[in-house]
């Protein structure tokens, strides 16, 4: 059993930057591809961002490309994701997944992934 626990959500101005990180306990972790999601209100969850269980591999939605950065520390277990530029589309709650069984082919798909965080609540004011 995997539990994700994410923080550094809050509300911010347009152009501000924000940090948000997932922090993982039990299961090997350090194994699994680690995605991000959001999801706006009425919206469904979509993917932001996801890197390989090394850290040697990473993707982006386009929407977020060249704002957003993805990065893992495997020896204290978290992932983190980078968040500049911010824009008024971003406001959304964010979560943290992990993906055990899946391959890398399948990293943009909520479905694929097994173990979910609660969510932080990212909001960006014009």
């Amino acid at each position: 059993q995997v539990q994700l626990v994410e923080s550094g959500g809050g509300l911010v101005q347009a152009g501000d930057s924000l940090r948000l990180s997932c922090a993982a306990s039990g299961g090997s972790f350090s194994t699994y591809t680690t995605g991000w999601f959001r999801q706006a209100p009425g919206k469904e969850r979509e993917f932001v961002a996801a890197i390989s269980w090394s850290g040697e591999s990473t993707d982006y939605a386009e929407s977020v490309k060249g704002r957003f950065t993805i990065s893992r520390d495997n020896a204290k277990n978290t992932v983190n994701l980078h968040m500049n530029s911010l824009k008024p589309e971003d406001t959304a709650v964010y979560y943290c997944a992990a993906l055990t069984i899946g391959r890398w082919v399948t990293r943009r798909l909520v479905r694929a992934y097994d173990y979910w965080g609660q969510g932080t609540q990212v909001t960006v004011s014009s």
